[in-house]
């Protein structure tokens, strides 16, 4: 792939006095030091990645690692849990023994044991993750609202930074829902931040909210949050993909000829003083009308409607759904897709963790990713498409029982450990990078941290190590806070 050059986008005059020429051309550079030392040579980081396309799965709520991919079979009761490790078709790689078809598979994934960060707090753990940055920006409060001072998502940097591979679909989307947390609000960290909202990855809401004390892949496997709050109906939920269906009668011919006049008044529109807002409006009104003439498009949304082979392979469920629209997008030419795999904080499994993890995350989860790398792999396309799987946090190694809300034991929010998961795009199958300590607390070799975990994706994405983005100041900004995990690659 070719590699970027560090270039800074055009400036208009209007932008220029905005901001003050001046400051535009050079007064107060501090900030370019940080840049010159990434482009030192000791920092520059060879070879860069074959990979065209990311899909990063996001557990929210926080993997448990005792039950996924790091189990201690050795430690104490009260650490050890209900599951057993089991081996896989990696002689010496082991995971859970609920896990099975993924244990067959172990030659197409790695797993990294040792990803740390300071926080046991879910959003700022969303954050951290979401943005690849394992420190808050300046005046960051913590609460449930994206704010213009965050740090930029992975999702919109990689979009930023990445040619457009399809001029129909946009270069970073988010599905199925917005991350919301059951009390109200949005989780911050995956939005443009500093670079504005005009670098907002494109959302798309195929799952209306509904009751959040709902968790899980509905219809199939839904779950209530907490049993002092018995939720209503959870049947309520519909996943519905974007309709990008045409007016009847109208082809696409007669689609965008209609659009000419309409044209015509927006260009006098733009000549005018316009707001932010507004140039963002043009932006996604321009995205719509080019996903509703492309039939590739209106296919990769169009899930609930795949082959009934289709459907019984990734599941027909909101998780299944999901992953086989993140496939088509990919296939399409998309160049990040964020997958969120339960809202609500699904994954926080501080009570009945063992029977939710054991009937209701691990089976569609392994049966979604399992079709989606098998799917990859037949198109060739494995080699060129990298998937992460992460969540906010680990769990915390002893276990306990919250009696006021669960009949069974669960984990708490431990940010100083967790395991997360790569495969395809450049990635070495079959192998475990770093270990945590002897009951799963703490790394014990070769720690890594969000910042490493970006870094893998942006080299192997084949974003050069010197590259900038850009706030709404114009000021350049290093992509790489750390260096991509060696043992990966």
């Amino acid at each position: 792939m070719t590699k970027l050059p560090l270039t800074h986008p055009s400036i208009s005059r209007r932008t220029a006095l905005q901001a003050g020429a001046i400051g535009m051309l050079g007064m107060g550079t501090n900030h370019l030091d940080a840049l010159r030392t990434m482009a030192a040579p000791g920092h520059e980081y060879p070879g860069g990645g074959t990979a065209k396309s990311c899909i990063y799965i996001f557990l929210s709520g926080g993997l448990a690692q005792h039950e996924s991919f790091d189990l201690k079979p050795d430690a104490p009761d009260d650490v050890r849990g209900d599951f057993k490790p089991a081996s896989t078709a990696t002689p010496g790689i082991q995971i859970s023994e609920h896990l099975p078809e993924l244990a067959k598979r172990s030659e197409k994934w790695a797993i990294v044991r040792s990803l740390t960060h300071p926080t046991n707090g879910h959003t700022l753990g969303h954050f951290f993750m979401l943005t690849g940055r394992s420190e808050a920006p300046p005046g960051f409060r913590g609460d449930r609202m994206a704010r213009p001072t965050d740090w930029p998502s992975i999702s919109s940097i990689v979009g930023d930074r990445l040619p457009a591979r399809n001029n129909n679909l946009p270069p970073a989307i988010v599905l199925p829902e917005r991350l919301v947390h059951w009390s109200g609000g949005v989780i911050p960290g995956a939005y443009g931040g500093l670079m504005g909202r005009s670098r907002d990855p494109f959302f798309i809401e195929a799952s209306p909210y509904g009751d959040p004390m709902w968790r899980g892949a509905y219809p199939e496997y839904t779950f209530p949050n907490q049993a002092k709050k018995p939720p209503k109906d959870p049947d309520a939920r519909v996943y519905q993909a974007p309709n990008l269906k045409l007016p009847h009668g109208m082809t696409s011919g007669r689609f965008k000829g209609r659009l000419g006049l309409l044209d015509s008044i927006d260009q006098q529109r733009r000549d005018l003083e316009r707001s932010a807002t507004v140039q963002g409006y043009d932006a996604q009104r321009e995205r719509v009308v080019s996903m509703l003439v492309d039939p590739k498009v209106r296919r990769a949304f169009d899930v609930t409607s795949a082959s009934p082979k289709m459907q019984e392979r990734y599941g027909a469920n909101s998780f299944g759904w999901s992953l086989m629209m993140a496939y088509r997008l990919v296939e399409a030419g998309v160049n990040l897709v964020q997958v969120n795999l339960g809202n609500n904080e699904t994954w926080d499994t501080h009570g009945n963790a063992f029977h939710r993890l054991k009937n209701k995350l691990f089976p569609p989860t392994e049966r979604a990713l399992c079709a989606l790398l098998d799917d990859l792999e037949a198109n060739g396309m494995l080699d060129e498409t990298l998937i992460v799987i992460g969540g906010e946090f680990g769990r915390t190694p002893k276990l306990s029982t919250l009696t006021e809300s669960f009949t069974e034991p669960g984990r708490d929010h431990w940010g100083a450990v967790q395991s997360i998961f790569m495969a395809g795009g450049g990635i070495r199958g079959g192998t475990v990078v770093g270990s945590s300590d002897k009951i799963g607390g703490y790394p014990a070799s070769d720690p890594q941290k969000p910042d490493n975990m970006a870094a893998t994706i942006y080299h192997l994405l084949g974003i050069p190590s010197t590259a900038a983005w850009y706030d709404e100041q114009n000021r350049p900004h290093q992509v790489y806070h750390g260096g991509p995990i060696r043992g990966l690659l």
